[in-house]
Protein backbone atom coordinates (compact mmCIF):
# COMPACT_ATOMS: atom_id res chain seq x y z
CA UNK A 1 0.00 0.00 0.00
CA UNK A 2 1.28 3.23 -0.57
CA UNK A 3 2.09 5.55 1.62
CA UNK A 4 0.38 8.75 2.28
CA UNK A 5 2.22 12.42 2.69
CA UNK A 6 1.45 15.57 3.31
CA UNK A 7 2.63 17.37 1.66
CA UNK A 8 4.59 17.22 -2.04
CA UNK A 9 8.21 18.67 -3.06
CA UNK A 10 8.71 18.74 -7.05
CA UNK A 11 12.25 19.69 -8.08
CA UNK A 12 13.33 19.96 -11.88
CA UNK A 13 16.81 19.65 -12.86
CA UNK A 14 18.52 22.99 -13.26
CA UNK A 15 19.14 24.00 -16.84
CA UNK A 16 22.65 24.92 -17.49
CA UNK A 17 22.57 28.84 -18.12
CA UNK A 18 25.05 28.60 -21.38
CA UNK A 19 22.16 28.58 -23.56
CA UNK A 20 18.73 28.62 -24.13
CA UNK A 21 15.96 26.22 -23.02
CA UNK A 22 15.49 23.07 -25.54
CA UNK A 23 12.54 21.04 -26.99
CA UNK A 24 14.25 17.85 -25.29
CA UNK A 25 14.21 19.80 -21.74
CA UNK A 26 10.47 20.66 -22.11
CA UNK A 27 9.51 16.78 -23.01
CA UNK A 28 11.95 15.30 -20.64
CA UNK A 29 11.47 17.43 -17.17
CA UNK A 30 9.73 20.20 -17.46
CA UNK A 31 6.24 19.51 -19.07
CA UNK A 32 5.91 16.24 -17.11
CA UNK A 33 6.57 17.77 -13.54
CA UNK A 34 4.82 20.69 -14.38
CA UNK A 35 1.98 17.91 -15.24
CA UNK A 36 2.48 16.24 -12.11
CA UNK A 37 2.42 19.25 -10.03
CA UNK A 38 -0.99 20.58 -11.40
CA UNK A 39 -2.54 17.57 -10.95
CA UNK A 40 -2.27 17.44 -7.37
CA UNK A 41 -2.97 21.29 -6.56
CA UNK A 42 -6.44 20.07 -8.61
CA UNK A 43 -6.56 17.08 -6.06
CA UNK A 44 -6.30 20.27 -3.19
CA UNK A 45 -3.14 18.35 -2.11
CA UNK A 46 -0.13 20.41 -0.79
CA UNK A 47 2.33 20.99 -3.40
CA UNK A 48 5.44 23.23 -4.73
CA UNK A 49 7.59 23.10 -7.84
CA UNK A 50 10.88 24.60 -7.21
CA UNK A 51 13.35 25.46 -10.19
CA UNK A 52 15.77 27.25 -11.16
CA UNK A 53 19.38 28.09 -13.38
CA UNK A 54 22.37 26.05 -12.39
CA UNK A 55 24.97 28.99 -13.28
CA UNK A 56 28.32 27.68 -12.34
CA UNK A 57 30.89 25.34 -13.57
CA UNK A 58 33.37 25.35 -16.60
CA UNK A 59 31.89 25.46 -19.82
CA UNK A 60 29.88 29.09 -18.46
CA UNK A 61 33.85 30.38 -17.93
CA UNK A 62 34.50 28.43 -21.38
CA UNK A 63 32.03 30.74 -22.85
CA UNK A 64 32.44 33.86 -21.62
CA UNK A 65 36.61 33.84 -22.37
CA UNK A 66 35.38 32.79 -26.08
CA UNK A 67 32.82 36.19 -26.17
CA UNK A 68 35.26 38.50 -24.31
CA UNK A 69 32.45 38.61 -21.43
CA UNK A 70 32.80 38.08 -17.56
CA UNK A 71 30.56 34.33 -16.25
CA UNK A 72 28.09 37.16 -14.73
CA UNK A 73 27.32 38.41 -18.13
CA UNK A 74 26.78 35.36 -19.54
CA UNK A 75 24.40 33.85 -16.80
CA UNK A 76 22.35 36.86 -16.89
CA UNK A 77 21.96 36.70 -20.23
CA UNK A 78 20.74 32.92 -20.11
CA UNK A 79 19.03 32.76 -16.67
CA UNK A 80 16.47 35.70 -18.42
CA UNK A 81 16.28 33.89 -21.46
CA UNK A 82 15.65 30.45 -19.97
CA UNK A 83 12.89 32.50 -17.48
CA UNK A 84 11.00 33.91 -19.60
CA UNK A 85 11.22 30.93 -21.78
CA UNK A 86 9.44 29.29 -19.29
CA UNK A 87 7.08 32.22 -18.03
CA UNK A 88 5.68 32.17 -22.32
CA UNK A 89 4.97 28.25 -21.98
CA UNK A 90 3.31 28.01 -18.96
CA UNK A 91 5.28 26.09 -16.55
CA UNK A 92 4.04 26.95 -13.57
CA UNK A 93 7.05 27.23 -11.14
CA UNK A 94 6.37 28.24 -7.48
CA UNK A 95 9.80 29.73 -7.55
CA UNK A 96 12.43 29.68 -10.47
CA UNK A 97 15.82 31.18 -8.73
CA UNK A 98 19.50 30.89 -9.75
CA UNK A 99 22.45 29.37 -7.95
CA UNK A 100 24.37 33.02 -8.10
CA UNK A 101 21.69 34.30 -5.34
CA UNK A 102 23.00 35.07 -1.95
CA UNK A 103 20.80 32.50 -0.58
CA UNK A 104 21.91 30.02 -2.60
CA UNK A 105 25.83 30.78 -1.71
CA UNK A 106 24.76 30.98 2.09
CA UNK A 107 23.13 27.83 1.72
CA UNK A 108 25.69 25.86 -0.65
CA UNK A 109 28.67 27.18 2.19
CA UNK A 110 26.66 26.22 5.40
CA UNK A 111 26.50 22.80 3.24
CA UNK A 112 30.01 21.82 2.72
CA UNK A 113 31.03 23.66 6.06
CA UNK A 114 28.58 21.67 8.44
CA UNK A 115 30.11 18.81 6.70
CA UNK A 116 33.52 19.48 7.07
CA UNK A 117 32.85 20.12 10.47
CA UNK A 118 31.43 17.12 11.19
CA UNK A 119 34.87 15.24 9.60
CA UNK A 120 32.50 14.11 6.10
CA UNK A 121 35.33 14.70 3.87
CA UNK A 122 38.07 13.07 2.96
CA UNK A 123 41.15 15.29 2.00
CA UNK A 124 43.77 14.63 -0.83
CA UNK A 125 46.44 15.72 -2.63
CA UNK A 126 47.22 14.57 -6.40
CA UNK A 127 48.85 15.84 -9.49
CA UNK A 128 46.59 18.80 -11.48
CA UNK A 129 47.66 20.22 -15.04
CA UNK A 130 48.84 23.58 -14.52
CA UNK A 131 49.01 26.94 -16.98
CA UNK A 132 52.14 28.45 -16.40
CA UNK A 133 51.23 30.99 -18.51
CA UNK A 134 48.02 31.80 -17.72
CA UNK A 135 48.80 30.96 -14.01
CA UNK A 136 46.33 28.67 -13.07
CA UNK A 137 45.31 25.36 -12.58
CA UNK A 138 43.14 23.33 -15.73
CA UNK A 139 39.83 22.19 -15.04
CA UNK A 140 38.99 19.36 -17.51
CA UNK A 141 37.15 21.13 -20.08
CA UNK A 142 40.22 23.56 -20.28
CA UNK A 143 42.49 20.68 -21.72
CA UNK A 144 42.95 19.18 -25.13
CA UNK A 145 44.77 16.57 -26.50
CA UNK A 146 45.12 12.84 -28.27
CA UNK A 147 42.75 10.33 -26.90
CA UNK A 148 44.86 7.39 -25.78
CA UNK A 149 41.66 5.25 -27.16
CA UNK A 150 40.95 6.10 -30.04
CA UNK A 151 43.48 8.63 -30.74
CA UNK A 152 41.26 11.35 -32.12
CA UNK A 153 43.51 14.87 -31.55
CA UNK A 154 40.92 17.34 -29.75
CA UNK A 155 39.73 14.99 -27.27
CA UNK A 156 38.55 17.31 -23.82
CA UNK A 157 40.72 15.95 -20.35
CA UNK A 158 37.04 15.13 -19.17
CA UNK A 159 35.70 12.68 -22.40
CA UNK A 160 36.31 11.92 -25.82
CA UNK A 161 33.75 13.29 -28.23
CA UNK A 162 34.72 10.78 -30.79
CA UNK A 163 34.62 7.62 -28.68
CA UNK A 164 32.60 8.76 -25.88
CA UNK A 165 35.10 7.24 -23.32
CA UNK A 166 35.77 8.87 -20.01
CA UNK A 167 39.14 10.60 -19.15
CA UNK A 168 41.36 12.11 -16.96
CA UNK A 169 42.86 15.26 -18.22
CA UNK A 170 46.11 13.71 -17.12
CA UNK A 171 45.42 10.64 -19.86
CA UNK A 172 45.65 12.50 -22.60
CA UNK A 173 48.45 12.54 -24.79
CA UNK A 174 50.50 15.52 -26.13
CA UNK A 175 47.69 17.59 -23.59
CA UNK A 176 47.15 21.27 -24.25
CA UNK A 177 45.84 24.27 -22.75
CA UNK A 178 43.05 25.84 -23.95
CA UNK A 179 43.55 29.07 -22.33
CA UNK A 180 47.33 29.64 -24.14
CA UNK A 181 47.80 26.97 -26.35
CA UNK A 182 51.10 26.17 -23.67
CA UNK A 183 51.98 22.39 -23.00
CA UNK A 184 50.46 22.51 -18.98
CA UNK A 185 52.81 20.69 -16.38
CA UNK A 186 51.54 19.02 -13.33
CA UNK A 187 51.87 20.68 -10.03
CA UNK A 188 50.29 19.12 -6.53
CA UNK A 189 46.63 20.69 -5.44
CA UNK A 190 44.97 19.39 -2.72
CA UNK A 191 40.99 18.92 -2.92
CA UNK A 192 38.30 17.45 -0.28
CA UNK A 193 36.09 14.39 -1.53
CA UNK A 194 32.89 12.83 -0.85
CA UNK A 195 33.52 9.38 0.64
CA UNK A 196 30.96 7.57 -1.43
CA UNK A 197 32.36 4.16 -0.26
CA UNK A 198 31.01 5.03 3.01
CA UNK A 199 27.65 5.55 2.46
CA UNK A 200 27.47 2.66 0.11
CA UNK A 201 25.63 -0.06 2.23
CA UNK A 202 23.01 2.59 3.11
CA UNK A 203 22.51 3.83 -0.64
CA UNK A 204 22.09 0.51 -1.82
CA UNK A 205 19.66 -0.56 0.94
CA UNK A 206 17.90 2.62 0.50
CA UNK A 207 17.75 2.20 -3.20
CA UNK A 208 17.78 -1.39 -4.34
CA UNK A 209 15.87 -2.59 -1.91
CA UNK A 210 13.80 -0.04 -1.10
CA UNK A 211 12.78 1.40 -4.19
CA UNK A 212 12.73 -1.40 -6.81
CA UNK A 213 9.34 0.43 -8.05
CA UNK A 214 11.68 3.39 -9.66
CA UNK A 215 11.92 3.63 -13.57
CA UNK A 216 14.07 0.63 -15.04
CA UNK A 217 16.50 2.90 -16.27
CA UNK A 218 16.83 4.41 -12.84
CA UNK A 219 16.94 1.84 -11.33
CA UNK A 220 19.35 -0.07 -13.34
CA UNK A 221 21.75 2.94 -13.62
CA UNK A 222 21.79 3.08 -10.02
CA UNK A 223 22.21 -0.72 -9.22
CA UNK A 224 25.19 -0.74 -12.06
CA UNK A 225 27.22 2.02 -9.83
CA UNK A 226 26.46 -0.09 -6.65
CA UNK A 227 27.56 -3.04 -7.58
CA UNK A 228 30.92 -1.63 -9.52
CA UNK A 229 31.49 -0.27 -5.82
CA UNK A 230 31.10 3.37 -4.99
CA UNK A 231 34.41 5.48 -4.63
CA UNK A 232 35.16 9.01 -3.13
CA UNK A 233 34.30 12.11 -5.27
CA UNK A 234 35.86 15.50 -5.19
CA UNK A 235 33.50 18.22 -3.69
CA UNK A 236 35.72 20.85 -4.74
CA UNK A 237 37.80 22.48 -7.98
CA UNK A 238 40.60 25.09 -8.96
CA UNK A 239 38.19 27.61 -10.32
CA UNK A 240 38.03 31.19 -10.01
CA UNK A 241 34.32 30.80 -11.09
CA UNK A 242 31.21 29.54 -8.18
CA UNK A 243 30.61 29.64 -4.82
CA UNK A 244 34.23 29.44 -2.72
CA UNK A 245 35.49 26.85 -0.50
CA UNK A 246 34.39 28.46 2.49
CA UNK A 247 37.73 27.08 4.47
CA UNK A 248 41.27 28.39 5.48
CA UNK A 249 43.85 27.24 2.86
CA UNK A 250 41.22 27.03 0.05
CA UNK A 251 41.87 30.21 -1.83
CA UNK A 252 41.31 29.53 -5.43
CA UNK A 253 38.67 26.43 -4.83
CA UNK A 254 35.41 26.44 -5.51
CA UNK A 255 32.58 23.81 -4.74
CA UNK A 256 32.16 21.40 -7.54
CA UNK A 257 29.41 22.35 -9.35
CA UNK A 258 27.85 18.98 -9.17
CA UNK A 259 27.98 19.43 -5.42
CA UNK A 260 26.78 22.79 -5.55
CA UNK A 261 24.09 22.51 -8.39
CA UNK A 262 21.26 20.22 -6.29
CA UNK A 263 21.96 22.43 -2.85
CA UNK A 264 19.95 25.08 -5.04
CA UNK A 265 16.88 22.95 -4.72
CA UNK A 266 17.23 23.26 -1.32
CA UNK A 267 18.30 27.05 -1.67
CA UNK A 268 15.00 27.89 -3.77
CA UNK A 269 12.33 26.42 -1.43
CA UNK A 270 14.10 28.71 1.45
CA UNK A 271 13.98 31.55 -0.68
CA UNK A 272 10.00 30.85 -1.79
CA UNK A 273 9.47 29.63 2.22
CA UNK A 274 12.08 31.29 4.70
CA UNK A 275 9.85 30.24 7.44
CA UNK A 276 8.88 27.29 6.49
CA UNK A 277 10.90 25.49 4.12
CA UNK A 278 12.18 22.97 6.47
CA UNK A 279 8.76 20.97 6.81
CA UNK A 280 9.20 20.45 2.71
CA UNK A 281 12.54 19.00 3.34
CA UNK A 282 12.90 17.26 7.02
CA UNK A 283 9.35 16.02 7.65
CA UNK A 284 8.92 12.31 6.96
CA UNK A 285 5.57 12.96 6.29
CA UNK A 286 6.62 15.35 3.10
CA UNK A 287 8.20 13.36 -0.46
CA UNK A 288 10.87 15.31 -2.67
CA UNK A 289 10.47 14.12 -6.42
CA UNK A 290 13.22 15.14 -8.73
CA UNK A 291 12.22 14.98 -12.51
CA UNK A 292 15.48 15.01 -14.44
CA UNK A 293 16.65 14.07 -17.41
CA UNK A 294 18.81 10.76 -18.18
CA UNK A 295 22.18 11.98 -17.33
CA UNK A 296 21.47 12.94 -14.41
CA UNK A 297 20.56 10.28 -12.77
CA UNK A 298 23.93 9.14 -10.11
CA UNK A 299 23.52 12.77 -9.20
CA UNK A 300 19.99 12.90 -7.71
CA UNK A 301 20.28 9.04 -6.76
CA UNK A 302 23.64 8.43 -5.47
CA UNK A 303 25.89 11.77 -4.95
CA UNK A 304 22.60 14.10 -3.46
CA UNK A 305 21.22 11.55 -1.36
CA UNK A 306 24.90 10.80 -0.37
CA UNK A 307 25.10 14.42 1.01
CA UNK A 308 22.18 14.49 2.72
CA UNK A 309 23.10 11.43 4.51
CA UNK A 310 26.43 13.01 5.34
CA UNK A 311 24.64 16.12 6.51
CA UNK A 312 21.57 14.59 8.81
CA UNK A 313 19.14 16.45 10.37
CA UNK A 314 16.33 14.48 9.50
CA UNK A 315 16.80 15.81 5.68
CA UNK A 316 14.28 13.50 3.13
CA UNK A 317 15.89 11.54 0.45
CA UNK A 318 13.76 11.63 -2.59
CA UNK A 319 10.47 9.63 -2.77
CA UNK A 320 11.20 9.09 -6.70
CA UNK A 321 13.43 10.28 -9.44
CA UNK A 322 11.49 10.11 -12.52
CA UNK A 323 14.33 10.44 -15.00
CA UNK A 324 13.36 10.64 -18.82
CA UNK A 325 15.59 8.96 -21.53
CA UNK A 326 15.63 11.29 -24.95
CA UNK A 327 12.52 13.12 -27.16
CA UNK A 328 12.03 10.80 -30.19
CA UNK A 329 11.14 11.64 -33.69
CA UNK A 330 9.80 9.02 -36.22
CA UNK A 331 11.66 6.81 -33.85
CA UNK A 332 14.99 8.44 -34.18
CA UNK A 333 16.30 10.59 -31.31
CA UNK A 334 15.64 14.04 -31.93
CA UNK A 335 18.95 15.49 -30.94
CA UNK A 336 23.05 14.19 -30.26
Amino acid sequence: MDKKFKRTLVTTALPYANGPVHIGHLAGVYVPADIYTRYLRLKGEDVIMVGGSDEHGVPITIKAKKEGVTPQDIVDRYHTIIKDSMEELGISFDVYSRTTSKIHSETASEFFRHLYDKGEFVEKTSMQLYDEQANQFLADRYVTGECPHCHFDHAYGDQCEKCGTSLNATDLINPKSEITGSTPVLRETKHWYLPLDKWEPALSKWILEGHKEWKTNVYGQCKSWIDLGLQPRAVSRDLDWGVPVPVEGAEGKVLYVWFDAPIGYISNTKELLPDSWEKYWKDPESRVINFIGKDNIVFHCIVFPAMLMAYGDNYQLPDNVPANEFLNLDGDKIST
